[in-house]
């Protein structure tokens, strides 16, 4: 919850939500353990709000921000999903890919990005759509009923925010559709002929509205919560709607041609506003639409680049090889030898994306000798979500023809010192990290806030709080980053073409 007049964080709460791996390279969600998520936060942050005594009637909108592309269906007159939540990281489509990489002239990756702006990959919601449809017989049934409705998490949770199967909206925001690759990003309707290549039924899909108007009111959910303290939100507008990357560029106030942010969340995402014009990447980046804030307002594009695992490389650490038992002992760790002692680390544990966008990819950790210890490996990973990171911004650099001379941060990640300052260094530029991470949440209030019929957050640059930000300057000299990047380039050559999508000669194909 923030102040709309000074943009100040009043309150909040945070709740990790469970990742499922059912199969190598599947990531999947429980949409209702997401939908239980937000109305235990949104408890608690009242909750906490009342402690300070603050009214909660004063709470005037509700905005929403979601990690894009990750997929559901439900259906509509039950209220259930259908299935889990394919998360947006998730492998299984590759063989989906490959079936319609055949159907494009010169299996073209991207035949299709002067529409959507994206490659064909397992990244975007359409191929996961398209597995749904082929694999989950529920699913088929509930289209073939007209049961069925497609969102990515932000048309779920403000279907089900705002009466679910009793009236409930459908509907996205444009940053969100054109993730999809079912969305012509010029003339931000879904496009027949791509929903006619990915075969997928038109009518499953929601409507697509601007990122910050009044989309419907939130009913009580009283009966879905222990304590019956939820029915204060009821009626409030849900006015605010943007893919978290989008969200956080609006948080960090890249209002203008040329401002960029990186995030780093789960994975990375660096994204530099374009303005009203389209710019079509040369490099491996995405154009994207950054936000359309208001249903007469003009839309706004962005290039991005997107890398899958940041953060994910230090869960993985702690859950997988437990070398640390909480995220924060990573950066004690790395600390401590402050160098990777020549150890390399590229977590491709989903293929690379951006600038590479090569599935084939798999995580390897070389370099090693018998020196190397856990202290190297935690070091080398933090490195590792550095040095994808310049591996964007040169390809930005190349695409906008002008380098950027420091780049703003924000997501869970920034908390982390060792890594902002090792960015500083592999950059060669500064970096400057908001007093306040919660970008992303912001930039959703922003838009609720300034929303047609709110109008209790004004977005004009002279009326916007200046951020006080925290800089970290680079304090290695250039030679030695180049040298490690280098090492670091030739670490991801061998990290390629590893996987293939055919079944093993004796195994059998999923």
């Amino acid at each position: 919850v923030f102040n709309a007049k000074t943009a100040e964080l009043l309150s909040h709460h945070q709740v990790e939500i469970q990742q499922k791996f059912p199969k190598e390279g599947w990531v999947e969600q429980d949409p209702k353990e997401i939908l239980k998520s937000v109305h235990e936060c949104v408890e608690r942050t009242c909750e906490k709000l009342q402690q300070l005594n603050i009214d909660i009637t004063n709470i005037k909108a509700i905005g929403v921000s979601n990690q894009r592309e990750t997929t559901v269906v439900w259906d509509k007159t039950t209220g259930e999903p259908l299935y889990n939540a394919i998360v947006w990281l998730d492998l299984r489509t590759q063989s989906t890919v490959e079936r319609l990489l055949k159907r494009i002239p010169g299996r073209n990756k991207a035949f299709f990005k002067f529409r959507t702006g994206l490659p064909l990959s397992t990244y975007f919601s359409a191929v996961k759509l398209r597995w749904l449809l082929d694999n989950v017989e529920e699913i088929r049934q509930a289209v073939d009923d007209g049961r069925a409705m497609f969102g990515t998490i932000d048309s779920w949770l403000i279907w089900s925010l705002t009466g679910g199967k009793n009236g409930g909206v459908h509907c996205t925001d444009v940053t969100n559709a054109s993730r999809t690759m079912l969305f012509n990003i010029h003339s931000l309707e879904w496009d027949p002929e791509l929903c006619q290549f990915f075969d997928i039924p038109m009518e499953i899909l929601p409507k697509v509205r601007s990122s910050s108007e009044i989309y419907g009111l939130m009913v009580s959910f009283l009966s879905l919560c222990a304590n019956q303290k939820s029915g204060a939100l009821t009626g409030v507008p849900i006015s605010g709607c943007l893919g978290d990357q989008s969200a956080a560029l609006v948080g960090q106030m890249c209002f203008q041609d040329g401002q960029a942010k990186n995030t780093y969340g789960t994975g990375c995402f660096l994204l530099c506003n374009t303005g009203q014009k389209s710019v079509f990447s040369e490099h491996g980046l995405l154009t994207t639409i950054a936000y359309k804030l208001g249903r007469d307002k003009p839309v706004c594009y962005a290039l991005e680049g997107s890398v899958a695992i940041a953060g994910a490389v230090v869960r993985w650490l702690r859950d997988n090889l437990g070398i640390v038992k909480t995220s924060q002992e990573v950066e004690k760790l790395a600390s401590e030898v402050g160098t990777s002692y020549g150890c390399y680390f590229v977590p491709a544990f989903s293929g690379l994306y951006a600038p590479y966008w090569e599935p084939s990819a798999r995580g390897i950790i070389c370099g090693l000798t018998q020196f190397t210890n856990k202290n190297h490996i935690a070091f080398a990973a933090l490195e590792a979500v550095c040095f994808q990171t310049r591996e964007i911004l040169d390809a930005m650099n190349k695409d906008c023809g002008i380098p950027l001379n420091q780049l703003q941060v924000d997501g869970g990640m920034t908390n982390n010192k060792v890594l902002m300052q090792l960015q500083s260094d592999i950059l060669c530029i500064p970096v400057v990290k908001p007093s306040m991470p919660e970008t992303t949440a912001l930039g959703a209030a922003m838009a609720a806030g300034a929303a047609e019929g709110v109008g209790i957050w004004s977005l004009n640059p002279g009326d916007l709080t200046a951020v006080t930000c925290e800089r970290f300057e680079p304090q290695i000299n250039p030679e030695e980053s180049e040298f490690r990047y280098a090492r670091w380039k030739k670490a991801v050559m061998k990290s390629m073409g590893w996987e293939t999508s055919e079944p093993p000669p004796n195994g059998k194909s999923e």
